[in-house]
Order: C-alpha cells, then sequence, then structure tokens
C-alpha cells in the first residue's frame, strides 16, 4: 500500500482517492484550485444541438444553470464524459483527453450543418478550441461559467506530511496545480523533502512544471487520460 497525495480539485480528487482506495493506497487531498461558478447567464439554447466540455467543472457549471439535458455532449475525455453521463446527459462521447482530440472528435462525427455548438469553459483557457472549430467551417461559441482560484497554501497536515517524506508519489493533472505544486512547497520548505517522492503526471507539460523539485522520478501518462495516468501508477508501484 502506497501513501499517496491528489491534488485536484475537491470533487474530482474525491472520486479519484475512492479508485485509490480500491486499489489498496490511501490518499491525502490538497486541492490546489478551488472551483467558483460565476453568476454569468446562458446564452439562449435554441438551436444549440451540442456541448463541447473541456474539464468535468465546466460540465457540472453547465447542469447547475440549466435543466436541459437533450444536448449532445463532445467530452475532453473519460473523467468529463463520466461527469456529463452523472449529470443525466445521455448522448455523451468522449475524446483523447486534450482539445485536439476533441476537435477531431467534434469534426469526425458531425458536420457544420448539424447547428450550433457551445462550449461551456472557465474564464481560463488552456486552448482555443473555438477557434479551431470555427477554422474547420463550425459554428461555435464560448461561454466562461467557473473560475479557478489557486490555493494560497498547503493544508498544514499535508505540508507536515511532506517534509517528513512520508508519501510514495504525488499525482498531477493539470500544469496549473503543478505550477502551484511547486510554489507552494518552496513556501512550506518542504522542496528538498520531494527526494523520495515520484511525481506522477497527466501529460509531459504537466511533468515540466514539476521538475524544478527533486523528484525521485517523474512519471508520465501514455496518454492524457486519467486510466492511462493511473495505469503507468500501477506498473510504478507494482
Amino acid at each position: 500500500m502506497a501513501r499517496l497525495l491528489l491534488t485536484r480539485p475537491e470533487a474530482d480528487a474525491a472520486a479519484l482517492a475512492e479508485k485509490l482506495r480500491a486499489r489498496g493506497h490511501s490518499a491525502d487531498i490538497a486541492p490546489l484550485l478551488r472551483i467558483h461558478v460565476l453568476d454569468a447567464a446562458l446564452p439562449k439554447l435554441d438551436g444549440t444541438t451540442a456541448l463541447l466540455i473541456t474539464s468535468a467543472n465546466g460540465l457540472r457549471a453547465f447542469a447547475a444553470k440549466t435543466a436541459h439535458r437533450d444536448l449532445t455532449v463532445y467530452a475532453v475525455g473519460e473523467a468529463s464524459a463520466r461527469a456529463a453521463r452523472a449529470e443525466g446527459f445521455t448522448d455523451v462521447h468522449a475524446a483523447g483527453g486534450d482539445l485536439h482530440s476533441l476537435a477531431d472528435l467534434v469534426t469526425r462525427l458531425r458536420k457544420p450543418s448539424d447547428g450550433p455548438l457551445l462550449h461551456a469553459a472557465g474564464e481560463t483557457l488552456a486552448g482555443d478550441l473555438v477557434g479551431l472549430l470555427c477554422n474547420a467551417g463550425f459554428d461555435a461559441h464560448g461561454i466562461a461559467l467557473y473560475k479557478a482560484e489557486t490555493a494560497s497554501s498547503l493544508p498544514p497536515a499535508v505540508a507536515a506530511s511532506l517534509r517528513a517524506g512520508e508519501y510514495r508519489g504525488v499525482l498531477f493533472f493539470s500544469p496549473r496545480t503543478a505550477t502551484t505544486f511547486v510554489r507552494l512547497v518552496a513556501e512550506s520548505g518542504a522542496g528538498d523533502a520531494v527526494a523520495g517522492t515520484q511525481a506522477f503526471c497527466l501529460s509531459a507539460n504537466v511533468a515540466e512544471r514539476i521538475a524544478a523539485l527533486p523528484w525521485c522520478g517523474i512519471c508520465v501518462a501514455a496518454e492524457p487520460s486519467e486510466a492511462a495516468l493511473l495505469a503507468a501508477m500501477d506498473r510504478e508501484l507494482a
């Protein structure tokens, strides 16, 4: 059994912690991003036929603002697709875990004449999904429905455990959380203590953000999906 640290927002981390416990591990949670749904009103959905989701947070923010569940959902990966199904959407398609695979999925499964697309997004965008689809001839629009605020400090118990070298691994799913972790660890005085800890990263871009710390190893998922990251972790911890 390994003791692991999760850095995802609370809702996503709680679901992941259950999966890790089912694997026999223990998991502490230090949410480095806190999600706040914005007051923005949804545009009229008349004519809109599909919803684009680049995170489960966007899906949840959209679902909280409307009872519409008849839209086709194109989700960036399996985690956000599961969130859509959990909220009552039935026509859900999952891409390969990044923005370009999502754009490819949309262009493969539908035509521009099928109707407008709405991207339920956050205030901070990791790329221009709407631009990619508009360039492909689609009528696509985006709306910011949530914002993610970075944590100002690590939970005291987590900082103490890091300094004591008690974690076998830390899981990272976004460049922003990785960057925040490096800053907060340095501020807590635990930077050198991760020398016995392994970092498990969703992508090479995420791994670049945590490379400044002296990890005993950095493991990158074979593809940007939760399933691939957990598979890589399983191999490393076996």
